[in-house]
């Protein structure tokens, strides 16, 4: 039997795939040392597995998902690969959200949103401005006493229609009745020298007497008396002294008479106002700050209630009201049909035109930026809005002249404040919700 067993190991020994395998391992011991490492790995495995079988269960199921390691890393690599373009991606599109939004067709319904193409084109517009009706007081007239006195009797009353030369009202003052008396006596002296002739009184007297006259008659006109007064002071039938009566100066109405009969009126006080109401004035109000130049003779609509009547521009005032800071424009408007009277509110409508072609947006068009600049919303594509800084020009109405956009641009013209607020909403909302 040993002899058997002897004989075997030697024909094993002497073999040459044995000695070509022992070779081998001796040539890559690190080799077989992984070997012996994984195989002993392999071995405590499964000793544990024997141990935990609901965990070795487990592991075997996820690992059955992945089936190598290898590739369950390179798809975890890959993901993070991803995400970080993600989150490249993500900053990219909130910068853009930034200066842009993009919004849906129902949004846009909801919110009122109007486009409209921005083309260059000349505009007739209108500026309105509140204005007044007031009498005209270059044809008015303010009858008043030049001299302390009493009024004895009226002739006229408010609302009157008069004509020049009428009597207006009967007054007294003894400042009058003395400068009477004298012009009495110095028409009587000057009566008397005339029928002895200028050569028997003497050129120095016959001068003197005459001057006496006239400086007497130039006093009592200067109180207001007329040339009818003064002749009716040497008849017969002459009025008493101190009396003396106001006529009126031109043909027009009585617009006021605040005066009761025996009151006494200083000198200058005002009894009655008279205008020709033929022509009035209208006097527009306009902010202080606009820049407007209106050459006479412009025209003008005043409106007041349910009459539309023509102006035209008089006079332009060049101070600033210091209680309203208003800027007063002067109308001069006829009145033939006396429809219009002092007092009255208007509106006025100043009508103007564009000599050149201008870009123009309504404002409800323009918004303030973050900077405070003023921008439009221009819509690049369906539904995507940007704004654009634009200068503002002229105020043409409701209109507003625009600079710094290219004509041809579609521009949100009603909605641009649902624009700003969606825009603003996605720099503020690092999610962009």
């Amino acid at each position: 039997m040993n002899k058997i067993l002897l004989a075997i190991a030697l024909s094993v020994l002497t073999n040459p795939a044995f000695s070509q395998d022992k070779e081998s391992q001796n040539d890559h011991p690190r080799a077989h040392d992984h070997e012996t490492e994984t195989n002993s790995k392999v071995h405590i495995e499964k000793k544990e597995n024997a141990e935990h079988p609901e965990e070795s269960h487990q592991e075997h199921a996820t690992h059955d998902a992945h089936p190598s390691g290898a590739s369950h890393l390179h798809d975890e690599h890959q993901g993070q690969l991803d995400r970080g373009h993600d989150n490249e991606n993500n900053a990219h599109g909130s910068h853009k959200d930034i200066n842009s939004t993009t919004l849906k067709p129902e949004q846009i319904k909801l919110a009122d949103i109007q486009v409209e193409l921005l083309t260059a084109q000349r505009v007739n517009y209108q500026l309105y401005a509140p204005g007044e009706i007031l009498s005209n007081d270059y044809t008015s007239y303010s009858v008043s006493p030049r001299v302390a006195s009493i009024v004895l009797r009226r002739h006229v009353s408010l609302g009157d229609h008069v004509k020049s030369g009428q009597r207006l009202v009967t007054l007294f003052s003894e400042s009058v009745a003395e400068e009477q008396t004298n012009y009495r006596v110095a028409w009587t002296e000057w009566q008397r020298l005339q029928k002895l002739g200028r050569k028997n009184v003497g050129e120095q007297r016959y001068i003197s007497a005459k001057s006496t006259l006239e400086k007497a008659e130039a006093k009592l006109l200067s109180y207001g008396l007329s040339k009818a007064n003064l002749q009716s002071l040497t008849s017969q039938k002459s009025a008493s002294l101190g009396e003396y009566t106001l006529n009126a100066e031109i043909d027009g109405v009585v617009l006021s008479d605040k005066f009761k009969q025996g009151q006494r009126i200083g000198a200058g006080q005002p009894l009655i106002s008279l205008a020709d109401e033929k022509q009035l004035w209208v006097e527009a109000q306009l902010p202080a700050n606009m820049n407007l130049n209106l050459e006479k003779g412009a025209q003008a609509e005043v409106v007041i209630g349910m009459m539309h009547v023509k102006a035209s521009v008089i006079q332009e005032s060049h101070t600033i009201d210091s209680v309203t800071r208003t800027r007063t424009v002067r109308l001069l408007v006829n009145n033939p049909a006396h429809r219009l009277h002092p007092g009255q509110f208007a509106e006025v409508y100043f009508h103007f035109s564009t000599q050149q072609p201008v870009l123009a947006v309504p404002e409800t068009a323009l918004m303030r930026s973050e900077d405070g600049d003023w921008v439009v919303f221009m819509e690049e594509h369906p539904g995507e809005f940007k704004p654009v800084e634009v200068q503002l020009g002229r105020a043409l109405g409701p209109l507003r002249e625009i600079i710094g956009i290219e004509p041809g641009q579609h521009i949100v013209t009603q909605g641009a404040f649902f624009v700003a607020s969606q825009i603003a909403k996605g720099g503020f909302d690092p999610h962009n919700h």
